[in-house]
C-alpha cells in the first residue's frame, strides 16, 4: 500500500512499483494508477503485474540470487564441512585417545559449542543476506572480524588446493599396470628404500618404504631442496595438476550458487559412495577386524588426561568449518524463511557421523597392513598427509586389481577436497563482492582474479622445497587466528548485538524462537569455550617442523606475521570505526534489507 500522497493534476496518471516486505509467493509489483477527472471525482485502479526478469530492491540494487533447490544448499554445507581431515584426522585421534572413550569429550564439545556456533553462523548469514563482512552492519565496530575470516579463507586456499593437486597427480599415476609406489627400483628411490617384506626392522629411522619415497622423492622431490630457503622452481607436473584444480574451481564458482549448487551433487555425494565401497572391501581383508577393534576399544582412563579433552575440543573447532565465513556465505543465499535451525542440526550431525564412519574404513585397512607385515598397529597408524598419500596407497597396492582401487580412492580424495576448496573460495568472493557492490556486475572477472592470484601464490608449494612452505602455511594460516576470529564473532553477537535481538531475528525467519539452551550457549558457554581454546592454543604452541627439519627463526616470524595479519583486522577496523563514528560504539539502528 502506498502511504505517500502523490500530487496529481488534471487528467494526470502515476505508475508506482512497490515490493511487499514479506511474501512467500515470490516478489510481485503493484501498479497503482490515480486518475483525477475534471468534475473532481478521483478514481483509483490497482493491478498486480509480473516482475521484470531483473529484480531490484528499493535502493536500486539487484535482488540476491538464491539456491536453485534446498538440497543444493545442504550438499554445499556438507561438502564443505566434510573434508580430508574427516578421513585423515578424526580416526587417528579416536584411536590415540582412548578409542570409543574419545567420543565422550568429542560429543560433549559438539553439543555445547560446535552445534551452537554452527547454528549461529547459518542464522547470521541467512537473516542479513550478506557475506562474512557485510553481516556486521548489525554492529559495525565488529566488521573487522568479517575481514579476518575472509583473509583466513584466502590463506587456506594458498595451500589447500595443493593437496588436491597431489591427489590429482596420484590419480594420473594410478592409470598403469603396476603402481609406481610398489618397488624400490625407480629413479627417485634412495639406497635407504626397503620393501616391507624385505625389511625386518621397519621401525628403523634410516629405512623408508617405496610408498613413502614415492610421495617425498617422486612427487614432492624434496630431496632436491635443503630447506625453506632453497625452494627451486615449480615442478611442471604438479604445476599442471594445480592448474587443472584451479580451472575446475573457477568454472564451479564463476556463476555463483547456480553452478556450485550443481557441482556438489557429485563432489558431496561421491565420497560416501567410495567410502562405502572401500569399507565393504576392507572388512574382507585379513586383520581388518583387529584394526576396527583397536579403533573402537574403550579406555576410559584416558579421559583423565587433559590432553584428550583439548584434542577433542580442537577437533570440534576445526571439523565443523565455523570461522571461515563459508557458512555465512552459503546461508546468505537461502530464502529468508528457510529453517536454518533444522539445517544446522542435520548438517553438523552428518559431519560428525561421517568422521566416525570413515574410521571404520581407515582402520580396516590399517589392521590389514598390521597383519600383512606382522607389526604392531601403532607402527602403521598415523594421521595427516602420511595416511592418505603413504599408508593407504601402500595398502591398496597389495590388493588384486590395485590400480582400480587406487583410482577409486584418489577420486574420493579429489571430491573431498574440491567442494571444501569451493566453500573457502566462495567465502572470499561473496564476502568481498557484498562489501564492494560494484563487483556484483563483474563476478566472473573477480572470480577469475581470485583463483589466478591463489594459483600464483600456490606455486611456492609445488617447488622442490614446496613442502616446507606448505607446512608453514598449514601451521600458521588457520590455527590460533581462526579460534580468535570465532571468539570475537561470538562476543559480537552475544554481548553487543544481543542474544535477545538475535533470537528475535531467528523467530522472524522460522517462526520459532531459540530455546533457553541455545541462548545460554551463545551468551556464556561458547564464548568461554572459545576463550579457553585461544589461551590453550598460545600456551601449547610449538614451532613447525617437517620430520627432522626445524624451520629457521625468520620462517617462524613470517608465519606469525601471516597469522597476526588476519587477527589485526579486528582492532584496526574498530579503531577506524570509532574515529569516523565517534560515540556510536554499536550502531544497531541500521535496518536490515531483507530480500525475501
Amino acid at each position: 500500500m502506498l502511504t505517500e500522497r502523490v500530487p496529481v493534476g488534471l487528467m494526470s496518471s502515476v505508475v508506482a512499483p512497490e515490493k511487499p516486505t514479506s511474501n512467500t509467493m515470490g516478489p510481485k509489483e503493484v501498479e497503482l494508477i490515480l486518475v483525477k477527472e475534471q468534475n473532481g471525482v478521483q478514481f483509483t485502479s490497482t493491478t498486480l503485474v509480473a516482475p521484470t526478469p531483473t529484480q531490484t530492491n528499493p535502493s536500486g540494487e539487484e535482488e540476491r540470487e538464491t539456491w536453485g533447490k534446498k538440497i543444493d544448499f545442504l550438499l554445499s554445507v556438507i561438502g564443505f564441512a566434510v573434508d580430508l581431515a574427516n578421513v585423515w584426522r578424526f580416526p587417528y585421534l579416536c584411536y590415540k585417545n582412548g578409542g570409543g572413550a574419545f567420543l565422550v569429550p568429542y560429543l560433549f564439545f559438539m553439543v555445547i559449542a560446535g552445534m551452537p556456533l554452527f547454528y549461529m553462523e547459518l542464522a547470521l548469514g541467512q537473516y542479513n543476506r550478506e557475506g562474512a563482512a557485510g553481516v556486521w552492519k548489525i554492529c559495525p565496530i565488529f566488521k573487522g572480524v568479517g575481514f579476518t575470516v575472509i583473509l583466513i579463507s584466502l590463506y587456506v586456499g594458498f595451500y589447500y588446493n595443493v593437496i588436491i593437486s597431489w591427489a590429482l597427480f596420484y590419480l594420473f599415476s594410478s592409470f598403469t599396470g603396476e603402481l609406481p609406489w610398489v618397488h624400490c627400483n625407480n629413479t627417485w628411490n634412495s639406497p635407504n628404500c626397503s620393501d616391507w617384506a624385505d625389511n625386518s626392522s621397519v621401525s628403523d629411522i634410516y629405512k623408508a618404504t617405496p610408498a613413502q619415497e614415492y610421495f617425498e622423492r617422486g612427487v614432492l622431490h624434496i630431496q632436491d631442496s635443503n630447506g625453506i630457503d632453497d625452494l627451486g622452481r615449480p615442478r611442471w607436473q604438479l604445476t599442471s595438476c594445480l592448474a587443472v584444480v584451479i580451472v575446475l574451481l573457477y568454472f564451479s564458482l564463476w556463476k555463483g550458487v547456480k553452478t556450485s549448487g550443481k557441482v556438489v551433487w557429485i563432489t558431496a555425494t561421491m565420497p560416501y559412495v567410495v567410502l562405502t565401497v572401500l569399507l565393504l572391501r576392507g572388512v574382507t581383508l585379513p586383520g581388518a577386524i583387529d584394526g576396527i577393534k583397536a579403533y573402537l576399544s574403550v579406555d576410559f582412563l584416558r579421559l583423565c588426561d587433559a590432553k584428550v579433552w583439548i584434542e577433542a575440543a580442537t577437533q570440534i573447532c576445526f571439523s565443523l568449518g565455523v570461522g571461515f565465513g563459508v557458512l555465512i556465505a552459503f546461508s546468505s543465499y537461502n530464502k529468508f524463511s528457510n529453517n536454518c535451525y533444522r539445517d544446522a542440526i542435520i548438517t553438523s550431525s552428518i559431519n560428525s557421523l561421517t568422521s566416525f564412519f570413515s574410521g571404520f574404513v581407515v582402520f580396516s585397512f590399517l589392521g590389514y597392513m598390521s597383519y600383512k607385515h606382522n607389526v604392531a598397529l601403532d607402527k602403521v597408524a598415523r594421521d595427516g598427509a602420511g595416511l592418505v598419500f603413504v599408508i593407504y596407497p601402500e595398502a591398496i597396492a597389495t590388493l588384486p586389481g590395485s590400480s582400480v582401487w587406487a583410482v577409486i580412492f584418489f577420486i574420493m580424495l579429489l571430491t573431498l577436497g574440491i567442494d571444501s576448496a569451493m566453500g573457502g573460495m566462495e567465502s572470499v568472493i561473496t564476502g568481498l563482492i557484498d562489501e564492494f557492490k560494484f563487483l556484483h556486475k563483474h563476478r566472473e572477472l573477480f572470480t577469475l582474479f581470485i583463483v589466478v592470484a591463489t594459483f600464483l601464490i600456490s606455486l611456492f608449494c609445488v617447488t622442490n622445497g614446496g613442502m616446507y612452505v606448505f607446512t608453514l602455511l598449514d601451521h600458521f594460516a588457520a590455527g590460533t587466528s581462526i579460534l580468535f576470529g570465532v571468539l570475537i564473532e561470538a562476543i559480537g553477537i552475544a554481548w553487543f548485538y544481543g542474544v535477545d535481538r538475535f533470537s528475535d531475528d531467528i523467530e522472524e525467519m522460522i517462526g520459532q524462537r531459540p530455546g533457553r539452551y541455545w541462548r545460554l550457549c551463545w551468551k556464556f558457554v561458547s564464548p568461554c569455550f572459545l576463550l579457553f581454546m585461544v589461551v590453550v592454543s598460545f600456551a601449547t604452541f610449538n614451532p613447525p617442523n617437517y620430520g627432522s627439519y626445524m624451520f629457521p627463526p625468520w620462517a617462524n616470524m613470517v608465519g606469525w606475521c601471516l597469522a597476526i595479519s588476519s587477527m589485526t583486522m579486528v582492532p584496526l577496523y574498530a579503531i577506524y570505526k570509532l574515529c569516523t563514528l565517534p560515540g556510536k560504539f554499536c550502531d544497531v539502528s541500521l535496518t536490515h534489507v531483507k530480500m525475501r
